[in-house]
């Protein structure tokens, strides 16, 4: 048996990627951990000290684990990504408007990847480049109607 526990995504505010997700998209921050160095180290296979505070932000049955790192050269610059290289590529997520939401991306530090708008969905990037997608509600009320989630 196994269950879903939480997505991960490091960041290099902490404060700023909690306000952006909280503020922006509703997320509610559910609780902030600072585990040992050393165990999260081995666990991540990283070298102490990390300095690591874990945020858990939760939205829709969605926990968004925010690992912020205080130790210096922890944290590595962000390396855009393309849609077809392995891994997670992006979270998405629907609104009640999506172009009220695109004007309020950059007062949040994000910023709205204005060439992927194709009026029925859009990207942004947050703070730190974590591509998300935008949809209407009423896509997601479309799926839920089929039976889909």
């Amino acid at each position: 048996m196994s269950a879903f526990n939480h997505v991960g995504q490091c960041v290099t505010d902490l404060d700023r990627s909690k306000r952006f997700y909280c503020e922006l998209f509703d997320f509610t921050f559910e609780r902030e951990i600072q585990p040992p160095d050393e165990s999260s180290a081995q666990l991540m296979s990283l070298t102490p000290p990390l300095g690591m505070t874990a945020a858990y932000l939760v939205r829709d049955g969605l926990v968004l684990e925010l690992l912020h790192y205080s130790a210096p050269d922890q944290t590595r610059p962000f390396r855009a990504r393309t849609m077809n290289e392995p891994g997670l590529t992006h979270l998405s997520l629907s609104v009640d408007d999506v172009d009220a939401v695109c004007a309020r991306v950059p007062d949040f530090g994000g910023e709205v990847v204005e060439s992927t708008n194709i009026g029925a969905a859009v990207f942004v990037r947050d703070p730190d480049g974590q591509l998300l997608e935008l949809l209407p509600m009423a896509y997601r009320k479309q799926i839920e109607s089929r039976g889909y989630h």
